[in-house]
């Protein structure tokens, strides 16, 4: 559910959820402070707990969200050296393999760019890797075509070789794309820290105090689950996975050839 949600979408939620729970429970504890002293140290106690448990729902849930970005940045760095170990490889093809394959190297280039830039699961992505599966399977054909006209020739089997794995980083990057925090560990964080941050403005209102400490706690958590909602979002929010490698690759592409044809 969290991830089908804009980016401006989710952070009202969030802000509404903890916001509402938090002000319910400095009401409450403003109406309880008129009718009972006994409630102060009970509640004390309940809210120093659930914190404590909240704290560590939240480091959980941000070492989760931390790990599958990096290794989405991962995954962007394998595939653009994978694509350009087969463009350079490729160079030492004979025509007219060689130069239909460079072409088809730079348009499945393009494509990958295109992916990052794609809501991981939406139609556009699997679209976009259905046009990934073509080129493949066309550059598979023309170097089985030249493995057929030279048979002993090393350049064509190193060449399969580094297209198979470009190929194969090709679902290792889709699969890590689509890896993300559960959504039952991100819902049971959000209501977590709810239920937590009300307690205290609930123990807060009951004791006397200001809410202003208790307005920055509110901020604080609401500022951390959004990074860690952020983070678990590839494509969208401040935080995206960089495509530095393969825009390099892509220029790189726009010179001539290191190799000449033969």
């Amino acid at each position: 559910m969290f991830f089908q949600l804009s980016s401006w979408a989710l952070a009202l939620l969030i802000l509404a959820v903890v916001g509402g729970v938090t002000a319910a429970g400095i009401a409450l504890g403003r109406y309880l402070r008129k009718h009972s002293e006994s409630l102060r140290e009970p509640f004390g106690v309940l809210q120093a707990a659930l914190l404590g448990v909240v704290g560590l729902l939240l480091a959980f849930g941000l070492s989760l969200a931390v790990g599958r970005y990096e290794d989405r940045r991962a995954a962007v760095v394998s595939e653009s050296n994978a694509i350009g170990t087969t463009y350079l490889r490729a160079q030492l093809l004979a025509e007219p393999v060689r130069g239909r394959s460079l072409a088809l190297l730079r348009d499945y280039t393009d494509l990958t760019l295109r992916l990052s830039t794609e809501v991981p699961g939406s139609a556009a992505m699997r679209r976009t890797a259905a046009d990934q599966d073509v080129i493949q399977r066309q550059l598979w054909r023309l170097a089985a075509r030249d493995i057929d006209e030279a048979p002993n020739a090393s350049a064509p089997r190193l060449y399969v070789d580094s297209l198979n794995t470009m190929i194969d980083q090709q679902t290792v990057r889709i699969a890590a794309l689509n890896n993300r925090v559960p959504g039952a560990v991100l819902a049971l964080e959000v209501i977590g820290a709810a239920i937590a941050l009300g307690l205290l403005g609930l123990h807060l209102s009951v004791l006397g105090r200001g809410i202003l400490s208790m307005v920055l706690a509110a901020g604080l958590v609401t500022l951390l689950l959004l990074v860690i909602f952020d983070l678990d979002r590839p494509t969208r929010g401040l935080i995206t996975i960089p495509t530095a490698p393969l825009e390099s690759l892509r220029a790189s592409m726009a010179l001539p050839p290191a190799a000449p044809p033969r």
